[in-house]
Formats: structure tokens, sequence, C-alpha cells
């Protein structure tokens, strides 16, 4: 693997720079998701519910973000026709019923090289049994396949966008080839053709002082929300893909402290414009092993659940700052 020592300024730059610090990716069968599972969330109405979410083996994303590791987990060929449905038929039959689903792909649903179009209507077929579905996609590729896959539904559509940040210079940094006019553009078009919007938002995205992380996630829940987001899901930003190492050693990264994460989900639920979600996986390797962590994850879980804001844990031992 190849270390360049500066992250490019230019954005033409960047992708070669993100490439040159990776390492090798898994070795996936294009006709099985690469995981499934069913978990517990609170829906729009106040009811927990189960829901399936199947992550889909693809062909890798276009865009070459800073600080994604969704890669390691995809394709570099687009898979066959009839390989989608494939995937998402395997992982129902192994799991229990649920009520609604989440097709995520590591990328864009509606990026043709991804996820076959041809596919969409099969794909349609395969979840008819849910009341929801919900796909995930980049902005810039929200527009009429949506629609058509829309219209393919007997249920309710969402779709999930990666904002990551309302911080306008930092958000280009990310090399996400995104503007905040443009996502809030596609959100005005989900909301407009009946499309329920969620939004994920990084808690201390690289580039962004510690000091200011809070204050950015608040600002993107109020940005979220403000493009019609009816839910929105906090995510600790992570290493774990080379790039975020190189620039952790240049000092332009580290992981945030739970403290960030539990004051910015408190900041969303005391908004109630819509239901805030902290991203709990893999969430140990994020931490530094305080004896308190395993108590404060719970109390996370539980107010993603009911939505309401529970007593912090008191820890003696780093009194509530890791």
């Amino acid at each position: 693997m190849t270390q360049i020592s500066q992250y490019p300024a230019r954005a033409i730059e960047r992708d070669r720079w993100v490439m040159a610090q990776r390492s090798e990716r898994n070795a996936l069968d294009p006709h099985r998701p690469y995981a499934f599972f069913v978990e517990e969330e609170r829906s729009a109405t106040g009811t927990v519910l189960p829901v399936a979410t199947v992550l889909l083996t693809n062909r890798e994303c276009p865009w070459r973000c800073v600080m994604c590791d969704l890669w390691r987990n995809t394709l570099t060929e687009t898979v066959p026709q009839g390989a989608i449905p494939a995937q998402i038929r395997y992982a129902l039959a192994q799991l229990p019923p649920s009520r609604q689903i989440k097709l995520y792909n590591n990328g864009s649903f509606f990026d043709r090289n991804a996820i076959p179009a041809e596919d969409h209507a099969a794909i349609a077929e395969c979840v008819r049994s849910f009341e929801r579905v919900i796909v995930e996609s980049h902005p810039a590729l929200v527009g009429d396949s949506c629609l058509r896959f829309r219209d393919l539904l007997p249920n309710k559509l969402e779709v999930a966008m990666g904002l990551e940040t309302a911080h306008p210079e930092l958000l280009e940094r990310l090399n996400k080839r995104l503007t905040l006019d443009q996502f809030s553009r596609a959100a005005e078009f989900l909301r407009s053709n009946n499309i329920d919007l969620r939004v994920f938002i990084l808690v201390q995205p690289p580039f962004m002082p510690a000091e200011e992380a809070l204050i950015w996630a608040q600002r993107s829940l109020d940005f979220a929300f403000h493009c019609g987001a009816t839910a929105a899901t906090l995510i600790p930003t992570r290493g774990g893909n080379g790039a975020m190492e190189t620039l952790t050693r240049q000092g332009d990264f580290s992981t945030p402290p739970l403290e960030t994460l539990e004051s910015a989900i408190e900041y969303g639920i005391e908004l109630a414009r819509g239901r805030v979600f902290s991203d709990l996986w893999d969430i140990e390797r994020k931490q530094d092993g305080c004896i308190c962590f395993a108590a404060r994850t719970v109390r996370l879980h539980q107010m993603n659940l009911a939505q309401n804001i529970t007593p912090r844990v008191i820890c003696e031992q780093c009194k509530g700052r890791s």
C-alpha cells in the first residue's frame, strides 16, 4: 500500500490519494449479500418495529469519500442481472418476519452500475410484504429513477442520504462531490414526490477540530430537519480504511469521544422534529475501554428506541468525558 503524506488541496487529485491508502477488499459472492440481520427501530408513529437489514453485494460506489470504509465489501464489476433479487431472497429466507426492510448497498441504490435498473421490478416483488422499504443514495442520483422504483412498490419508499456535515468547506474536503445546495435540492425532490428522507450525519468527521464537533453535529441536525428529514442517524466517525489512519498520523482526525455522541443525540431528541438515532455499529472499537462504556452504550440504545432523554451514566473514572 502506497502512502502519500499530504491530503491534496485539489479535488481532482483526491481520488488518487484515497485509493493509494487502501489495502485489499474482501472476497465476496455476487449472488449472496455480505450480511443480513434484524434490528429494532422506532418508527415514525412511535412503535418499535423489527426491521430487516440486507447489506447487498455490488459494485463499488463511484465516489471516493475520504472517510469511507464501505468499499471493503464491494466488487469491482457490476453484478449480473438477477443477482440482487437473489441476494434479497436468500436473506429473507433466513430472517424472522419484519415490518420494514433496509436495502443498503455501500453506495447508491439508484446507481445502475451497482443495482441494475432491470432488476427493480424483481426487487419490488421481493419486498412487497413490507410496510416500508428504505434504500440509500448519493443526492446526485436522486431523480426519475427514484420515482420509477417508487411506482413499482405497493408500500412506502424512504431514501437515506449522507449529508455528513453542514460545514460547507469541510464537506468539500471529504471528497463527496456534494454541496449543501445540491443536498437541499435532492431532499426537496423527495419531499415533493412523497418519498421520506433519512439523513446520515458524521460526528467529528476528519479535518474538524474536536472542540467544534458538537456544534457542527447540532447544525447538521438543524439542516437535515430543515430539509424535511423524518429521521437522522448520528455516526461516530471511525478509522479503518487506510486514509483515516494517514489523516490521524497527520493530526487531521481523531475518534470522537462518546460524550460528543451523547450530547448530539440529546440535542436532536430535544428538537422533537424527527427521530434521531445513534449509530452503535462496531462502536466498541471506537472507544478507549472505560468501565462506563457498556452502560453508556445501553443508554444510547434505549434512547434510540424511546426517543426520550434519560439520565446520564455517572462515571468516577472518566467523569463522562471519554
